[in-house]
């Protein structure tokens, strides 16, 4: 990618291949020839940003909804004719060409009578495709932007239902997978050896290896991986041996595609429990290691809940900034930002969010990302009842299980009343996403909606004495399936047969209407009645009232709630903000979840003093639920929004795929 200019997009990439190139009317900038300093340059670019913007609009309008899967809307594969069952694979890493090389192995089912095989694949280059060793024919489709291509695989003789298929595929994938990060050593914490890491979710394991990427499909797999000798190759997957250049691994529980991971770095661990380490870079590792010191107390809790932990081996692996989300649950190996090492252990929510995922998303699983809900809700729900039972007295439990509800509350309506709008298809807790790529609808809603539609169907039924056994029957009932949002209410109306209030669900508005919801649980707010009467003092506008006597016992959360608060409210006056700041140590503190809302509140006063350090802030962390709301702000500042626009175009090649597409639309450079 280094040969093309900046502000050359991966999609709009897509649109070149496909649309431009036919035509031979593409045009690039080599990024050496760019002098970002000129400002008729920079202001040239910008305006080539928006012409980006306006011709992919126009050549991506690619009739293609009738190719995709009955299943699944983002997928091309059809699961319902043969479905992938084992997948082995054989990698090289190249570190040199940014590219994985080798074969995927898919051990295939027949389910009906068929003659070709339809996969998933996005900028792969095929090499050949063998089935029993003889070579098979194939048709790779034009690449629909965002989507990649459908692999459509002849066989020699049609197959019938009952019958196993083994298929042998060699191939190597693009520098620019979209799965895949490639890092220079410069962006690591070592600064001597380059670093790769994946995100396959929601649908981006196809550029990693061919495959039906649909959680609808769950697959068994094992792996060597071959890297130079001084890497560490991880996976998510039970490891096994590792000598000299080659790592072997071994998947024995079915995932879904986004669940394959890869990390491969000069990396350390250290023990935490008898089924956990956790990984970094040497720079990172023994704070890494206090961090997540609790990870079996926690694993534990999870367990009391929700019944063994099935995946025998719980890893993390604390990966550089760049890494766009807070975690990702990754069986075997949660993949985490370097954002959480607090220091004071106060983002233990994310960890436990993470390990819930063990159950609700890894082992029982959303069938497809029209009902992320059933993903992202229930481990929202089952996180704050298990961080809660941690608790010994129970009155503090549910206050601060409510309390954290209370934050999840505040920033769902940030989302939905002031970032999306109230009437958002998207803002539905099942949205449709025919013709809407999975990334452009990820948001808090599924995950905060979720959860606030499972706490008052609990509060509903009778409470955590009788939803709780519910849950450990879901759980068991589903494991290793998918589902979707209709099978999950019929189980729910099955085991609660004999509960009438279920009748008095209005199902039609929590699940397919836009907006907040409409029923709010019944919160306890001891813990926020501090919040709300600091507020209303820094309201005031009075500098001299502030005082750290204010904040002195409040947690890192309540310090949190107090900046979501305040950006709800009208922009303070510089003198009130900086006296806030000082006072309260808040623009020094080092808790990532402070800071960043520290820096959305100074963008707010527009606080010029603040811009280095906020662009310095998107420059070196990825993790979207921090950059997304900064470029957001940045760009409702009219006087620095090209400024922001600049400072995007020049570093987008450093973000994952998944954060540079979705703050592209977040600053209109595209639709």
């Amino acid at each position: 990618m280094s040969f093309y200019s900046k502000v050359v997009t991966r999609p709009f990439l897509n649109n070149l291949k496909t649309s431009f190139f036919r035509n031979k009317i593409a045009f690039f900038v080599p990024v050496r020839l760019i002098n970002w300093k000129h400002s008729k340059v920079r202001h040239s670019l910008i305006n080539f940003g928006l012409h980006i913007k306006q011709t992919r609009s126009r050549f991506s309008q690619v009739p293609v909804m009738g190719a995709f899967s009955p299943l699944d809307p983002s997928s091309f594969s059809r699961p319902e004719q043969a479905v992938i069952k084992h997948v082995t694979l054989s990698l090289n890493v190249d570190f040199e060409n940014k590219v994985l090389n080798g074969s995927a192995t898919l051990d295939v089912d027949v389910l009906q009578d068929i003659g070709d095989v339809v996969l998933d694949s996005s900028e792969l280059t095929i090499e050949s495709i063998e089935l029993d060793g003889a070579q098979l024919t194939y048709k790779l489709d034009d690449p629909v932007p965002n989507y990649g291509s459908k692999l459509t695989i002849q066989l020699p003789k049609r197959a019938s239902s009952g019958d196993k298929l083994k298929i042998k595929i060699k191939y190597t994938t693009s520098p620019s997978a979209t799965a895949l990060q490639w890092l220079q050593p410069a962006q690591t914490s070592g600064k001597k050896h380059p670093y790769l890491f994946s995100q396959c979710q929601p649908i981006h394991a196809r550029s990693i290896l061919p495959c039906q990427d649909t959680p609808f499909v769950k697959f068994t797999y094992d792996a060597e991986v071959t890297a130079p000798e001084e890497f560490t190759v991880l996976m998510s997957a039970l490891r096994g041996e590792s000598r000299s250049t080659k790592t072997t691994f071994n998947q024995p529980m079915p995932l879904p595609s986004y669940l394959l991971a890869i990390a491969v770095g000069v990396l350390e661990h250290r023990t935490l429990g008898p089924r956990s380490k956790v990984w970094s870079e040497k720079e990172e590792i023994e704070r890494s290691a206090w961090e997540f010191a609790e990870a079996e107390k926690y694993l534990q809790a999870a367990e009391r809940l929700c019944g063994a932990y099935e995946w025998k081996q719980y890893d993390l692996l604390v990966l550089p900034p760049s890494f766009p989300y807070g975690g990702m649950e990754n069986p075997c190996l949660t993949f985490v930002t370097p954002t959480l090492l607090a220091g004071d252990r106060s983002q233990a929510d994310v960890l436990i969010h993470e390990i819930m995922h063990s159950w609700t998303g890894n082992l029982v699983t959303n069938r497809n990302f029209e009902h992320f809900w059933l993903n992202e809700g229930f481990t929202v729900f089952l996180e704050r009842k298990v961080k809660a039972s941690l608790i010994e007295d129970p009155i503090e439990a549910k206050k601060s299980r409510d309390f954290h509800s209370i934050l999840g509350l505040e920033e769902l309506s940030e989302a939905v009343v002031s970032q999306l709008g109230v009437d958002n298809p998207l803002t539905r807790l099942v949205p449709d996403l025919h013709d809407v790529h999975p990334d452009d609808a990820f948001s808090t809603v599924p995950y905060e909606k979720g959860s606030l539609f499972l706490r008052y169907l609990e509060d509903l039924i009778g409470g955590p004495e009788v939803f709780d056994d519910f849950l450990r029957s879901y759980l068991k009932n589903f494991s290793r399936k998918s589902l979707d949002t209709d099978e999950f209410k019929a189980y729910l109306f099955n085991y609660f047969q004999d509960n009438e209030k279920l009748k008095s669900v209005d199902w039609e508005t929590w699940l397919y209407k836009s907006g907040m919801p409409p029923v709010i649980p019944d919160y306890d707010t001891s813990m926020t009645k501090p919040i709300t009467a600091l507020v209303a003092k820094i309201n005031q506008r009075n500098a001299s009232l502030i005082s750290y006597q204010d904040v002195q016992t409040f947690t890192p959360h309540q310090i949190m709630i107090f900046l979501q608060e305040l950006i709800k409210h009208p922009p303070l006056p510089l003198d009130i903000l900086h006296t806030l700041g000082a006072e309260y140590k808040i623009d020094s503190s080092k808790n990532t979840e402070i800071l960043y809302r520290w820096l959305r509140l100074c963008l707010r006063s527009k606080d010029q003093s603040i811009l280095g350090e906020v662009f310095d802030f998107v420059n070196h962390i990825g993790r979207m639920r921090y950059v997304r709301p900064l470029y957001r702000d940045l760009y409702d500042w009219e006087d620095v929004r090209n400024q922001a626009i600049e400072n995007f175009l020049k570093n987008e090649q450093y973000m994952m795929h998944v954060c540079a597409h979705t703050v592209k639309k977040d600053l209109h450079l595209i639709d």
